[in-house]
């Protein structure tokens, strides 16, 4: 019954741990964002990775799991000029770009950086501990019957994840940094964001808008 009953809270909610295992990708977004803006189809991209292992990763069904994962983070972002950008940008826009992807495929990503580090930029507010993070999951365990089932050890990792792709970012300088530095949107993703009306992911990149 219980088996049955977490499978229900995990269906109904728009939350998921999968970045535990996805994380932030860059190396491997790029790749496959470049494939892509070549205008070979999904299965060929997938095709091209597997096949010539692009991601050098130990395992044919870890590459493929992986390529898969890619695709469906780029499909979320629903704009084929960032996904072109992702693949010919310098990399701190291609980055900013795949922070944008992560966020629009992961609800919790974008509640994080929108309610903690957006909040954060809109108040002035500079600092940032694991107390802001701790909190931000106390409220979400609070609000979501599905994610108060996931074990300390899923937050924990769920908690690294966050804290290194703000680190890959340049939002801090290191996972033990205790302030966020004042990262500046790239103008083709500002552009991209108000043009397709998601006006209020702009503060996560501190944008105010």
């Amino acid at each position: 019954m219980p088996r049955v009953v977490n499978r229900a809270l995990k269906e109904a909610s728009p939350y998921n741990a999968s970045i535990t295992r996805e994380q932030f990708l860059f190396y491997e977004m790029r790749i496959t964002a470049k494939l892509i803006n070549e205008g070979l189809d999904k299965e060929m991209v997938v095709k091209k990775i597997v096949s010539n292992n692009l991601f050098q990763y130990p395992t044919e069904k870890s590459v493929r799991r992986m390529a898969l994962a890619c695709i469906r983070r780029l499909a979320a972002i629903e704009d084929e000029a960032l996904v072109a950008a992702i693949a010919t940008q310098p990399s701190d826009v291609a980055k900013q770009i795949c922070l944008y992807a992560m966020m629009r495929q992961y609800r919790l990503v974008w509640d994080f950086m929108i309610t903690v580090v957006g909040e954060k930029y809109q108040k002035f507010d500079s600092s940032f501990s694991r107390m802001d993070l701790n909190s931000f999951f106390i409220r979400l365990q609070e609000q979501d019957d599905w994610v108060a089932t996931w074990s300390d050890s899923t937050i924990s990792k769920v908690r690294q994840v966050l804290m290194k792709t703000l680190v890959e970012n340049d939002y801090l300088d290191s996972t033990t940094a205790n302030h966020l530095n004042p990262v500046l949107i790239s103008p083709v993703l500002e552009n991209a964001i108000r043009n397709d009306g998601m006006t209020q992911a702009l503060p996560a990149f501190n944008c105010l808008l």
